[in-house]
């Protein structure tokens, strides 16, 4: 059985990533697939409890280093019980947020090295990485506004604008440096247009993967 497809969303607080996240589903079921939805941090029983920890307002100060030791504590987890099975059982898995946060929100949000996130990168996941990334990318103040609408932000949802600055820069570096698999999607357009722009990215994904090899 061949291995399973690893789809990631990523974007900052605001961008619409759990809005788009039934379209995917969708899209996918339309090629035939029952896709794994999973998310981090958390997707996992333990990963989920460390999730409760990373993004409770009262952690609010926790030191950068161990804000991105549990992360990939979590993301080991995740891996382990959920992720590594579901590929090699033949599924695909459509993860909301993956390593790509941990560079934009501990790297270019809390100012870590991005050498030293390579080498947990390294550590934890060995040669996964995701097939396909969706950024959903648009103005810091734009994300902050829709994220302010929701009654209990988390504990990065309480973030400073120049955090995000960070953040959104860095997501767009790693989509420039890897153009084949992040794919940018403007998630300031109105949403029938992203839910358009997000619908075309996993149709034309989904022929390359039914495509016959030569």
């Amino acid at each position: 059985m061949a291995p399973g497809k690893f789809i990631t969303l990523e974007g900052i607080e605001g961008a619409g990533k759990s809005t788009q996240l039934g379209l995917v589903r969708a899209s996918l079921e339309h090629l035939g697939l029952t896709p794994v939805m999973t998310r981090e941090p958390g997707g996992a029983p333990i990963a989920e409890r460390l999730r409760r920890v990373l993004l409770d307002p009262a952690c609010q100060g926790m030191a950068a280093d161990a804000e991105l030791l549990l992360m990939f504590a979590a993301r080991a987890e995740h891996i382990a019980k959920t992720i590594r099975p579901a590929l090699v059982r033949g599924d695909w898995v459509v993860c909301d947020r993956f390593t790509d946060a941990t560079y934009a929100y501990q790297g270019g949000g809390r100012g870590l090295d991005p050498a030293r996130i390579a080498i947990l990168e390294a550590f934890v996941q060995g040669s996964l990485r995701p097939d396909l990334t969706l950024l959903f990318d648009l103005p810091v103040a734009l994300g902050l506004e829709r994220a302010g609408m929701r009654s209990r932000p988390d504990r990065f949802e309480a973030e400073t604008a120049s955090f995000f600055e960070g953040t959104r820069a860095a997501y767009l570096a790693r989509a420039r440096s890897e153009p084949g698999r992040i794919r940018v999607i403007d998630a300031s357009a109105p949403l029938p247009a992203v839910s358009l722009a997000v619908d075309a990215e996993i149709s034309a994904f989904g022929a390359a993967w039914r495509a016959p090899r030569p």
